[in-house]
């Protein structure tokens, strides 16, 4: 793979929660572009699986051992995953909303969804601009409604500069009666010695 078409690192907001992922569990990354966040949880042990519908993307993920790619245009076809569920459901820097209660729904009981696109504001820094491709406020958090939100935040970044809004949530496990795990808080989860 040219430099040109390698990955850029992950996303920090993706690294700064993929503990909440629990061990082993099966890897959602929607329009996973070239990768990058398909190679971290493929390198933390995760199964993982990609949807884009750029063939240079399934092609730059191909050599993950195990790997399981779709090509598929999301926004004009069907949802290719109907009735399946992923212990973590990854979407950076994109937006359909029309896809949004199908993403939310992938997310298995005890899983997590771990989002982050352009939120409103961004036209006035740069690209995306256009209202289609920006969250509004608070939008993601309306969307992720029946998930336990662990942590979110609406605003600005800089390096490069850019209004956005991420979310790290679990779908809560029907059968569990008392407190989470305090690593599913947000908390590391403890070093063993």
């Amino acid at each position: 793979m040219s430099q040109a078409h390698s990955p850029s690192p992950p996303s920090p907001w993706i690294v700064r929660w993929s503990h909440l992922v629990p061990a082993g569990g099966t890897v959602l990354d929607v329009a996973c572009g070239l990768g990058r966040h398909l190679r971290w949880f493929h390198g933390r042990g995760h199964p993982v699986t990609g949807v884009d519908r750029a063939g240079e993307a399934m092609q730059a993920a191909a050599p993950l051992a195990g790997a399981r790619l779709v090509q598929a245009d999301i926004e004009a076809g069907p949802w290719p995953f109907a009735g399946e569920a992923f212990d973590a459901v990854v979407v950076t820097n994109y937006l359909w909303r029309a896809r949004l209660p199908d993403i939310v729904a992938a997310v298995a009981p005890g899983g997590v969804l771990l989002y982050e696109t352009f939120a409103a504001g961004n036209e006035a820094v740069g690209k995306p601009s256009r209202p289609d491709f920006l969250l509004a406020p608070g939008e993601l958090l309306q969307g992720a409604q029946g998930l336990r939100v662990v942590a979110y935040e609406d605003g600005f970044l800089d390096a490069p500069a850019r209004f956005v809004q991420r979310i790290a949530a679990v779908r809560p496990r029907p059968e569990t009666g008392g407190p989470p795990p305090r690593h599913a808080l947000g908390e590391p989860p403890p070093r063993s010695q």
